[in-house]
């Protein structure tokens, strides 16, 4: 692979009424499993079902019902860990956590602290070209989800829907390694991105399925790098955790308003108080939900009716050996090999279906021509027509008309007409062209008549361009103009040029 070297950014700087500040941020992030099974039973995993239409009697909690592992849930969550770089541990355990709420029928869930299933990873988080943050993953744990308490259908009554109880979630931990909004949204946006291309969760956040709980503290410039230092926690503040955030805007704006907050308070000499906190995007703040728990608090302790996990190298090695080419190789190889810049490169990679339709697109031709082609003409029409480029054009018309471009068939105004046309009626691109004399005029005979054509015409315009070389393009535009803009402008401007001069 070749590695795109890059500077880490600059940390948020907050000026307090006394101090400046900096922001330490660390991410919990909620991932939905990929798979059509809930992770202990059978049950669909399906969205937007009947409520409770999709619940076993395992998901229910009846009395007698045991758990049983999902193979391919386990998969997917090494799968995951295997794209962030990290540890997969070979030993992990499942435990239970103990709490009431009325959409979790067991009354505890079951998760993995002290032995998850994936350890230490990283994740290179690209602010923009050369400007990167390394963001260590601390561990992903699986464990199942809640059901859903719905608040909102009666005035004097709450419901309860368990179809997404037990689905299979991976909890993805980062350290305390971003230093401010704009990164932590960009860091959600990258960890989607690599999951989507490993299939391990589709990122729906509308849906619910990626979801952050953001761990957000300040601290006085310096402090920081003393903790990196000696990994001493001490010299960091008091962290809050704001919940169940699924908007990149809102994770800025919530990250935003806490820290003036947490600032403010202790500029006034007060202390923060360690607590789990939910952003309220109408009025933009964050309120207090409940004071933040411990792991004892929980009661953890290990699954009685689950045996601990083993699973065997050689099963890891076969996921590893079949893993997709992710984004930064993808990126880095978009380099190499099509000479493309880092921020195209950036935007051809930002979905594997885009990037599979770029490479389609290039086919033998020119990889640089065909990003702009790609980004410029077909990605601006996808996004307004709010669709895929596939719906757009297929790839291989796109490489059928940047080929008769590199032959000189055509010129680039006219690839754009042709592609208009193409869209709008569906016909071949070399059948448009012919159809409608649209190949590029290469006779030299022809054009040079109308290059002397517009300078007789014009003897006033030819003294000026003498005098300013500049406004040889006037005598270009026109030329053009004049063949329909299907003379060669390479042609066009080598023989008016020349024709200036003399």
């Amino acid at each position: 692979m070749l590695d795109l070297s890059f500077e880490p950014p600059k940390p948020k700087v907050i000026a307090g009424a006394k101090h400046d500040w900096e922001l330490v941020i660390g991410m919990e992030v909620h991932a939905q499993v990929s798979s059509k099974a809930k992770l202990f039973s059978g049950a669909s995993t399906e969205f937007g079902a009947e409520p409770n239409s999709n619940v076993s009697f395992v998901d229910a909690a009846m009395p007698g019902m045991l758990p049983v592992i999902n193979e391919f849930c386990i998969a997917q969550a090494v799968r995951t860990g295997l794209g962030l770089k990290a540890q997969i541990n070979l030993r992990s355990a499942f435990d239970r956590k103990n709490y009431f709420y009325p959409d979790l029928p067991q009354g505890y869930q079951i998760s993995q602290l002290y032995h998850p299933l994936v350890g230490e990873g990283e994740i290179i988080v690209d602010m923009e070209p050369g400007v990167a943050r390394k963001v260590r993953i601390e561990r992903i744990h699986v464990e199942q989800d809640a059901g859903k308490s719905i608040h909102d259908m009666d005035p004097a009554m709450s419901f309860v829907d368990l179809n997404r109880t037990g689905v299979a979630l991976m909890e993805i931990v980062s350290r305390p390694d971003i230093r401010g909004p704009e990164e932590a949204a960009a860091y959600v946006v990258k960890l989607r991105q690599i999951l989507r291309y490993l299939g391990t969760c589709d990122g729906n956040m509308q849906n619910g399925n990626l979801r952050a709980d953001v761990n957000v503290s300040v601290c006085r410039p310096g402090a920081y790098e003393k903790y990196m230092e000696t990994q001493d926690f001490s010299h960091l503040g008091t962290r809050c955790e704001i919940k169940n955030m699924n908007s990149m805007r809102f994770i800025q704006q919530a990250i935003d308003y806490e820290a003036k907050r947490q600032i403010a308070i202790l500029e006034g000499g007060g202390e923060i108080v360690q607590e789990t906190r939910l952003y309220d995007p109408d009025k933009g703040e964050t309120r207090s939900m409940r004071s933040k728990e411990e792991a004892h608090d929980y009661r953890y302790f290990p699954d009685p009716d689950l045996l601990p996990l083993e699973i065997e190298q050689a099963w890891v090695d076969d996921i590893a050996a079949h893993l997709p080419e992710l984004p930064d190789e993808k990126k880095a190889r978009f380099v190499k090999d099509f000479g493309v810049t880092e921020y195209d490169a950036d935007v051809l990679t930002a979905e594997r279906d885009l990037a599979d339709y770029f490479e389609a697109s290039v086919g033998g031709g020119d990889g640089k021509k065909t990003a702009n082609w790609v980004i410029n003409e077909v990605l601006g029409r996808a996004n307004k027509a709010e669709v895929s480029p596939r719906e757009i054009v297929a790839p291989e018309v796109n490489a059928a008309i940047l080929e008769m471009v590199a032959k000189d068939e055509i010129s680039t105004k006219i690839a754009k007409d042709v592609l208009e046309k193409h869209i709008e009626s569906g016909r071949a691109p070399a059948e448009i062209v012919e159809s409608e004399g649209l190949k590029q005029v290469t006779d030299t005979g022809a054009i040079e008549a109308a290059v002397d054509q517009i300078i007789a015409d014009n003897p006033e315009q030819v003294e000026k361009a003498k005098q300013n070389p500049k406004l040889a393009g006037w005598f270009v535009g026109q030329v053009m103009k004049a063949t329909g803009g299907k003379a060669n402008p390479k042609a066009v401007n080598e023989l008016v040029s020349s024709k200036l001069k003399g």
